[in-house]
């Protein structure tokens, strides 16, 4: 069965804008150097739609959405924990980064998307085992 994630097409404009003029500079930086054609082994799309969320990256093989927190984060803490827990309760799994930590520090960022990317992966495959 094919599944569009949530996909929410009255949000597809806007997300483009996002993609194109309004990319910050570490989305950018992370999407060259590690996200964009599959450098880290799986394909993610930028700025993608999700129920009433834009999620900055997202990896629909792995259900895995990369948010990259900038300053605007520090002003709405309650408002990313509910985004946050409606898309974990949806399956998603979420792993942010700062966008320091992408600007100076790209290879621990790459490290630990590494890192995390591989224990979604046995985690996904201890799942399916339990189901088969």
């Amino acid at each position: 069965m094919h599944s569009n994630n949530n996909y929410n097409k009255k949000l597809k404009e806007f997300a483009r804008e996002l993609r194109s003029i309004k990319a910050t500079k570490a989305e950018r930086r992370i999407w060259k150097a590690l996200l964009s054609k599959n450098q880290i082994g799986y394909r993610f799309l930028r700025q993608r739609p999700i129920d009433n969320f834009i999620v900055d990256f997202f990896c629909p093989e792995l259900k895995l959405i990369i948010e990259i927190d900038g300053s605007s984060h520090n002003i709405k803490p309650e408002y990313d924990f509910f985004r946050e827990e409606k898309l974990k309760k949806m399956g998603y799994k979420i792993k942010r980064f700062t966008e320091g930590d992408v600007l100076n520090n790209l290879d621990e960022v790459r490290s630990n998307l590494i890192y995390s990317i591989e224990a979604i992966k046995v985690s996904l495959l201890e799942e399916r085992n339990i189901d088969s």
